[in-house]
């Protein structure tokens, strides 16, 4: 039999080379030489770390003490990438379009970014991972008691404790060394995954390397294995269907809500096209996992002394046939198991704990502010390598308090019911707009309360944590609030009993809140953008910069992404947007982009808190005026139902109160625009009746007079027909009912065609139009009549009001990523900054109009390129004034 010393060192020897691997694998990324980290078989084999000692020892004893029972555990995970696969995939994408770093943030984000959720979630995912961390431990202290010569009832050698104790040191050194080198989550801890990678060929190899041995080196080949198999009892087909069904559905629920899953399968992802070589690879890992399962158990119970360890079968196999070179290496398949589900369990929790309970509270304590002095990166780091500490200590410590005496498979099975509280808020959030951070919060809250007074606390043994008392009697003596006989329902299986009444509570309480409440117009974009989120990847709520000062935002940048990071970002922007420096506009666009990147560090709650600290609170978009108004509209249906009762009275007249207010400002803004139309209306419309009057009255006019008074007259009833027909062109691109004909032309020849047209027959100065036809040789799939309506008009503005003495009109074109952007610059004064804000709104006119326009043409360019899936927007800072149009080079289909 191989020695403790000689174990130990095997395990050190072992665990150097992992160091070794994921250092290479951390520099190879580093240096650019690791596209081969990235394959699709790495990515499946991380999710690998499903497969922990519960799966490598606890699978073998749970089939020699339930029979055929185990398998379930492999079903689960095989239905959800084989049936699931789109859910996985949504996730993903979810996960890369919000940069979400674990499964509290995503929760977060999609329920209007709340910490306070955020929070919540990452305390239950801690306490609902403990008894798995302990499991491992506990796997590994027992692998070391067997191979130290302990017999039942002697003293050990072993110290279990201490031994427990050394190995969570170790894991944790291990952890901080290569899950906390990078801040920015998504930038993908290489050296992990390559090493959990590694770890599952290991324990693969060593599982098959005992089976092989057990059936063909003990069992007498597969015949006569086959043979044990019908004689023993686990060969029986016993099936307990409630049992069945629920093992089932916790293995597909805790493989898509265990933390430890969820940061390998979304944060780590890299192509959500390695899912489709996942979907069918890891279920064939799976299969090869459990393919000895039942032959190692059946041989274990024949040849093994009576009262022996089932969950040890395969290392004591090995070791009482004198086999111990295949025992050793069974132990290093059980320690990679174990190891590596530890490390990325406390990488993701503590990712959870220092985004959202660390970094809010140092935030408070420091004055709140956004961008204090002091390295917001040394402070997350910080925060995230005592976390991973703290992790791993409280699963030492579960393991402590309950005596580590539970099978494997049951202390697993505690967890997986604890992180499936989860899956009603996850697939709510993800396939349900109308869901509430309300409802969330109180689902999951009923949810983890059942779990732990019904499962959790008797784990620990009666006496421990829960009285003998509550059990046989319930708390407060009230007996149908026993923790496993509920409403008095006795006889079920106490695992059924504690899912299926805290699944139920969790998923009736969350529809039932989500349906009484309201969601705020923030809840309602982040649900439109997470339900549809294969349409809307890249739109994310909007922000108003006009308070930002583009310098606090890149201090607040620089202390959380590094100062190089954040200046190369906010070079790109600049350059973008045509600012000359390093420091851009702080435009909506531009804080999107910044918040997505901070949340790769801090999390999107605490991203979005310190970006609105300096920002001074998001812009209110149209989307977010049909939210409230939506919103106005379900309150006050509900507010007349409520009248009746005289017991919210005051409530009723709140509400009313609340939703005529904001009625009231329609209702000005709505009279503000009838008054501009009329006024717009009744201009011309005075000067033709005068006229018209004065041609009909007076018999002494000359010819002259007439014909003059008949051109006033024409051009009045011209400008009254271009008024309303800009009218009707907004009104229909506003309400959407516009039905665009697409078609396929040339950019340059559309720009020749518009500066003819804008240009003929004009009084005004003539502009030099300057081009640079090389660069507008781009091919358009898009509405071009409406295309060439907005470059028209934008080259008649520049005609009109361009106050140079010579004025010149320069149009530049660029190409980018599938868009095409035309620049229309002047040489004139330009507009001012004051008044750049509203240039798009109707009836904005700005300056000396000498022109007399309505202020309705740059409004309706807005609104067409809205519909063709573009953009116009105004350039400051370039001399004088300064227009970018953005179109796609194919119009989106949605937009059609």
């Amino acid at each position: 039999m191989a020695t403790l010393n000689v174990l130990v060192a095997v395990c050190l020897i072992y665990v150097t080379f992992l160091f070794v691997v994921a250092f290479a694998a951390e520099r190879a990324a580093m240096q650019g030489k690791g596209g081969w980290l990235r394959s699709p078989m790495v990515y499946t084999l991380s999710l690998s770390i499903y497969c922990t000692a519960w799966t490598f020892y606890g699978a073998v004893g749970y089939a020699a003490r339930s029979g055929l029972e185990y398998v379930t555990i492999y079903i689960g995970p095989t239905l959800v990438m084989v049936g699931w696969w789109w859910i996985l995939r949504k996730l993903v994408r979810i996960g890369r379009a919000q940069r979400v770093t674990s499964i509290a943030d995503l929760i977060s984000s999609r329920y209007g970014k709340s910490n306070m959720l955020a929070v919540g979630v990452t305390i239950l995912a801690v306490i609902g991972t403990t008894p798995y961390i302990a499991l491992q431990l506990q796997s590994v202290t027992l692998s070391f008691t067997v191979f130290s010569g302990a017999q039942p009832g002697g003293s050990s050698p072993v110290d279990r404790d201490s031994t427990a104790l050394l190995v969570a040191m170790g894991l944790t050194l291990f952890t901080i060394v290569f899950g906390t080198r990078n801040l920015d989550v998504n930038e993908r801890h290489h050296g992990v995954v390559i090493a959990i990678a590694v770890e599952a060929i290991v324990k693969l190899f060593a599982l098959l390397a005992v089976g092989v041995f057990v059936v063909w080196g003990v069992g007498g080949g597969i015949a006569a294995t086959l043979e044990r198999i019908d004689t023993s009892e686990i060969g029986m087909w016993h099936v307990q269907g409630d049992r069945w069904a629920t093992l089932i559905f916790l293995s597909a629920a805790a493989f898509l809500c265990l933390p430890r899953m969820f940061q390998v399968m979304v944060v780590e992802n890299d192509d959500e096209g390695h899912l489709r070589t996942a979907s069918w690879a890891f279920p064939a890992y799976l299969m090869l996992m459990s393919l000895f399962v039942v032959p190692i158990a059946v041989l274990g119970l024949d040849l093994l002394p009576a009262g022996s360890n089932p969950d040890l079968f395969v290392l004591t196999l090995p070791l009482a046939t004198g086999n111990d070179g295949l025992a050793m290496l069974s132990f290093l398949g059980g320690f990679s198991s174990a190891t590596s589900m530890v490390i990325v369990a406390a990488l993701a929790l503590s990712t959870m704990v220092s985004n959202h309970i660390v970094m809010p509270i140092w935030l408070s304590l420091t004055g709140g502010g956004a961008n204090i002095s002091g390295d917001v990166r040394n402070v997350v780091i910080l925060a995230r390598r005592v976390s991973i500490g703290g992790v791993v200590l409280l699963g030492y410590l579960y393991f402590r308090l309950s005596g580590g005496g539970a099978a494997l498979a049951a202390i697993g099975l505690v967890s997986f019911a604890g992180v499936a509280q989860f899956l009603p808020v996850l697939l709510g959030g993800i396939f349900w707009r109308g869901a509430t951070r309300m409802g969330a919060f109180a689902g999951l809250t009923v949810g983890f309360m059942v779990w732990a007074y019904s499962l959790l606390l008797p784990s620990f043994g009666t006496g421990a944590l829960i009285s003998q008392s509550i059990m046989e009697n319930g708390i407060f003596h009230i007996g149908w609030l026993r923790p496993q006989a509920f409403f008095g329902i006795e006889g079920m299986d106490p695992l059924v009993h504690a899912v299926l009444w805290s699944m139920s509570l969790n998923s009736l309480v969350f529809f039932v809140v989500s349906l009484i409440g309201f969601p705020s117009p923030l809840e309602r974009l982040q649900g439109a953008q997470f339900v549809n989120v294969y349409e809307h990847s890249s739109n994310p709520q909007s922000w108003s910069g006009g308070a930002a000062q583009s310098e606090d935002l890149m201090i607040m940048a620089q202390r959380i992404l590094g100062a190089r990071e954040a200046q190369k970002l906010f070079e790109r922007e600049a350059q973008r947007q045509g600012v000359t420096g390093y420091l851009p506009e702080p435009s909506p666009d531009f804080l999107q982009v910044l918040e997505r990147e901070l949340s790769g560090s801090v999390g999107a709650a605490t991203a979005h808190a310190m970006i609105g600290q300096i920002v001074g609170g998001a812009s209110v978009s149209v989307r977010d005026l049909m939210a409230v108004a939506d919103e106005t509209a379900q309150m006050m249906e509900y507010s007349s139902k409520l009248e009746a009762k005289s017991d919210e009275q005051a409530r009723t007249a709140r509400q009313l109160r609340q939703a005529n207010e904001k009625l009231t400002q329609i209702s000005v803004q709505k009279d503000a625009f009838l008054s501009q139309v009329s006024h717009e209306l009744r201009t011309p419309m005075t000067s033709i009746r005068a006229f018209s009057e004065i041609l009909r009255d007076s018999d002494r006019l000359s010819a002259e007079e007439k014909v003059k008074y008949s051109s006033i007259i024409h051009g009045e009833a011209i400008r009254l027909t271009r008024l309303l027909d800009d009218l009707l062109d907004l009104s229909v691109l506003e309400n959407g009912q516009v039905n665009l004909n697409i078609q396929t032309g040339n950019l340059e020849d559309l720009l020749e065609h518009s500066v003819v047209t804008a240009l003929t027959g004009s009084d005004e100065t003539a502009i030099t139009i300057r081009r640079n036809r090389a660069l507008e040789s781009a091919w358009l799939t898009t509405d071009l009549d409406r295309l060439s309506q907005v470059f028209i008009n934008l080259i008649s503005n520049a005609q009109k009001y361009c106050d140079a003495e010579t004025p010149v009109l320069s149009i530049q074109v660029n190409q980018a990523d599938g868009v095409v952007m035309v620049d229309f610059v002047d040489n004139g004064t330009g507009i001012s900054k004051d008044e750049q804000a509203i240039i798009f709104e109707k009836f904005a006119r700005v300056g000396v109009q000498k022109a007399g326009g309505a202020g309705l043409g740059l409004a309706i360019c807005r609104e067409i390129l809205a519909r063709l899936g573009g953009s116009v927007s105004y350039l400051p800072g370039q001399g004088g004034a300064a227009f970018r149009v953005i179109v796609p080079v194919r119009i989106p289909q949605d937009e059609v």
